[in-house]
């Protein structure tokens, strides 16, 4: 749905509008059930991104508000997100001043207004492309790691000791010497390892109970009934009323410092989001555009950083959810973020006897979500060359860096790139009995050769890093030739692309072979690469003698010639 219409078009506008009563019910029934997910999720990745608990519920209620107005996809779940924790935390902590959660919050609301802003402007710029630079072994081995950086940075809370520590190595390194050192809190570890427990079970045994609940409402009460606010660490009381925009203590320098961060951030989120809302507008038969669904995120941070939030994309765990729960449209999203503004206003004193160590295992469950080992097991299978992209992001993300480890992956898949086009497939081509055309002499040893012609295919563009490697093959082939050669026929099909270098190396393979007395000729060229070489200025040099629909119309035309000379070619 195009945004150029007016507010009319807006997407949940025109739902609205055309709202049946049928789907009131089932709305508003996963509307309540998002809900018990909602304030759990939201708190625990708002402290994994190392900000204060209640930050998470702004940043849930005010995106899911703005996405219901102005997003694509009817059922999809915009909030905080546990991909995104340890980047947000990466870039935010840093400039923070210490012990101040208010600098910190402030800053990540700056953040997720920058990141806003890009995805709005690449939307209306159509750039959901930029996503496709993610490919899935990058996306493999990176979510493989951030589900390990956010377990082990949740252990000391569930287990109740503090590590004074940086880096994964650093952290786990803590994390051993606090539990051979007996710094574990018994309490705390009781109800942490409880709640996960009983999250797991209900998991498990009873999937229709959100267990999440359980474990919340459950280590509440139990805090409660036994006193144990003063014992371990716990949440604590929400602020009272709404958050204002306020980024107060920020400066200019901050702000340029995060544009950075953010832009890495827009892509990581608009990547997860693009997926998602793909995947589920085809279950429902449906069709999301990809700019409209970039720039609906983007007003979404917008506005959830404005008012006491941070950067968020959509949930791969909560949208499932609201669809196993009957959502039909954006109203059960609506709903949703309603019932937590309600529990905010109403009862913000509750999550005083909310634990920390549930909190952490409630993201710890989340986390574990993200890993995939047997897509690991299979990228080795299928392809050691992406297998070791997935290994390079997952170490880089893991040991270096979120950010670094994103960019250092995309890097070698680049170079990945660049390196199977530099040494692409290259074959000569013979003739069968079996099969008509011609064939890969490689798959096909026994074929047949036509005395005095080459036939030779160069499976990539032609390019600086890869245009002498051409040349050298088709001189080898020449050499190699059982009889003498008269003509060389490049079967150009597979070639999609050439610069200026690999003209030139066409120009010297040409002048080579027409010392030989050997005719050059391109069978199956495509218009676009025979208007290049007129426009480098070699189309007089190769000119329409030189090229040929087919490679069997190059064939005869080279019998023709051959005959006319007074020497015909063996059939």
């Amino acid at each position: 749905m195009s945004w150029t219409g007016g507010l009319a078009q807006l997407p949940g506008i025109v739902t609205a509008r055309a709202y049946r009563r049928e789907w009131l019910r089932p709305d508003i029934t996963a509307g309540l059930v998002l809900t018990a997910l909602l304030i759990p999720a939201g708190m625990g990745y708002a402290e994994a991104a190392g900000l204060p608990a209640y930050a998470g519920l702004y940043a849930t209620i005010v995106p899911l508000l703005a996405y219901a107005v102005v997003g694509p996809s009817k059922i999809l779940v915009l909030g905080p997100d546990s991909s995104l924790a340890p980047l947000i935390a990466a870039a935010v902590l840093p400039l923070a001043v210490t012990d101040d959660p208010e600098s910190a919050l402030a800053l990540a609301g700056i953040l997720g207004v920058l990141m806003g802003l890009i995805l709005l402007v690449g939307g209306f710029l159509h750039l959901g492309f930029v996503t496709e630079l993610l490919s899935k072994p990058i996306r493999l081995g990176y979510l493989n790691a951030i589900a390990l950086i956010v377990v082990v940075g949740q252990l000391p809370k569930l287990l109740g000791f503090d590590v004074d520590a940086s880096g994964l190595i650093g952290e786990i390194g803590g994390i051993g010497k606090a539990v051979f050192g007996g710094d574990i809190d018994p309490v705390a570890a009781a109800v942490g390892l409880g709640s996960l427990a009983v999250i797991v079970a209900f998991r498990i045994w009873i999937p229709r109970i959100p267990g999440v609940l359980v474990a919340v409402v459950g280590a509440m009460i139990l805090s409660a009934a036994l006193g144990l606010t003063d014992d371990i660490g716990m949440v604590g009381a929400l602020p009272a009323g709404l958050p204002l925009p306020s980024f107060g203590g920020v400066d200019w320098g901050d702000v340029g410092q995060l544009v950075g961060p953010a832009a890495g951030i827009a892509l990581i989120a608009f990547a997860d989001t693009g997926v998602l809302s793909r995947t589920f507008a085809a279950r429902r038969g449906e069709d999301v555009n990809g700019s409209t669904e970039m720039k609906a995120v983007g007003v979404a941070n917008i506005a959830g950083g404005l008012f006491g939030g941070f950067p968020i994309s959509a949930s791969g765990s909560r949208t499932p959810v609201a669809e196993q729960s009957g959502a039909r449209t954006q109203l059960a999203c609506v709903v949703g973020a309603v019932a937590v503004l309600v529990f905010v206003l109403v009862a913000p004193g509750v999550t005083a006897y909310l634990p920390d160590a549930t909190l952490g295992a409630v993201v710890i469950v989340a986390a574990t979500a993200l890993v995939d080992v047997d897509g690991m097991v299979r990228m080795w299978r299928m392809s050691s060359v992406e297998f070791g992209l997935a290994v390079a992001a997952f170490l880089g993300v893991a040991l270096v860096g979120v950010l670094q480890g994103i960019l250092v992956a995309i890097g070698l898949s680049f170079v990945a790139v660049v390196a199977q086009a530099w040494q692409p497939y290259r074959t000569e081509l013979v003739r069968t009995a079996d099969r008509p055309g011609f064939h890969d002499v490689e798959r096909h040893p026994g074929g047949d050769r036509i005395p005095g012609l080459v036939l030779v295919r160069f499976d990539a563009p032609l390019f600086f890093a890869n245009g002498e490697i051409f040349d050298e093959y088709v001189r080898s082939v020449v050499a190699e030739a059982p009889t003498p050669v008269e003509w060389v026929v490049i079967a150009a099909e597979p070639i999609t692309g050439l610069d200026t270098t690999a003209v030139d190396e066409l120009v010297d393979l040409d002048t080579y072979l027409e010392g030989k007395g050997i005719q050059l000729a391109f069978a199956e060229m495509k218009g676009p690469i025979k208007d290049r070489l007129i426009r480098f200025g070699v189309g007089d040099r190769f000119d329409a003698t030189h090229f040929y629909p087919t490679i069997d119309s190059a064939v005869e035309a080279f019998r023709d010639r051959a005959e006319s000379a007074g020497d015909p070619a063996e059939d």
